[in-house]
């Protein structure tokens, strides 16, 4: 399981608007490729390791506005469960934000690939937690969504 915290130099509701949308996860978490709403609680998520292609969905199993958001997998080829939670500091002028992200498979032993996927989550998720900083701090969190878009509309 990788648990990494970080301090956003934000205020905790914006912090909260950013990271408690699956769909933007992708802008920051890099090892997965595309999640898609299916509704109000449910999520698809997809990533390539290796040759592979991992589809999984998930569900969210706690969403406390401003203090906690979290999910589950339901079902798919890869079982990742995530949870965060949001700190006030500074009078509410900074915010801190734990992040635990854990992936196993569904049965048995990992392939080469999975088991360093898993194994190398803790040492990702710093990166990505610090790109995530660097979106939020910088106000360029919504215009990466909108590169994104773009790209999908011209490939």
């Amino acid at each position: 399981m990788a648990h990494e915290r970080i301090e956003i130099d934000l205020p905790l509701a914006k912090v909260y608007e950013l990271l408690s949308n699956p769909v933007d996860f992708p802008k920051f978490l890099e090892r997965i490729d595309s999640v898609e709403r299916i509704n109000s609680q449910t999520f698809e998520y997809k990533t390539k390791i290796g040759s592979e292609e991992f589809v999984w969905t998930t569900n969210l199993i706690d969403n406390l506005r401003n203090t906690r958001f979290a999910w589950i997998t339901i079902n798919g080829n890869l079982n990742q469960t995530g949870t965060i939670r949001f700190t006030p500091l500074d009078n509410g002028t900074r915010t801190r934000v734990e992040f635990s992200l854990d992936y196993r498979t569904f049965f048995g032993d990992p392939t080469d690939e999975l088991g360093a996927f898993i194994e190398e989550s803790a040492a990702q998720l710093v990166k990505d937690l610090e790109k995530f900083k660097s979106l939020a701090e910088s106000g360029t969190f919504k215009e990466e969504q909108a590169e994104v878009s773009e790209e999908e509309v011209t490939a």
